[in-house]
């Protein structure tokens, strides 16, 4: 792999950021450089949980977000993906609207540990 690979995983262990980073109900975007190359995902903070995404649209492939941590739809409730219109649930990464019908998010597993948000697989 390259330097400049985009990857869809990354080790346990990794301290991303305290808890209170990300605010209650909405989203923050992560890249994690690492040497086989950069991983990109986000988390959302719900009832005082985080939930993990790798960033991309199982529909195009494409990055979630056009604008920096705009995950979210308006009423917090849905992932939107900003290029299509494609809606996911936040617990399970299920498509539950437009053209990605069938697909589900890949889960990037998080936790709050000693509250800070860290990877678990």
């Amino acid at each position: 792999m390259s330097d400049g690979e985009r990857l869809t995983a990354t080790p346990a262990g990794i301290k991303l950021a305290p808890v209170d980073a990300v605010a209650e109900g909405k989203a923050r975007n992560f890249v994690v450089q690492m040497r086989a190359g950069r991983f990109h995902g986000f988390v959302v903070r719900k009832d005082d949980a985080v939930v993990g995404y790798v960033d991309r649209c199982p529909h195009m492939g494409l990055p979630l977000a056009q604008v920096l941590d705009d995950y979210l739809t308006p009423r917090g409730d849905l992932i939107a993906c900003s290029w299509h219109s494609a809606l996911f649930e936040i617990d399970s990464g299920v498509c539950v609207g437009g053209p990605c019908g069938g697909t589900r998010l890949t889960p990037w597993p998080v936790a709050v540990v000693d509250g800070m948000i860290v990877t678990t697989g």
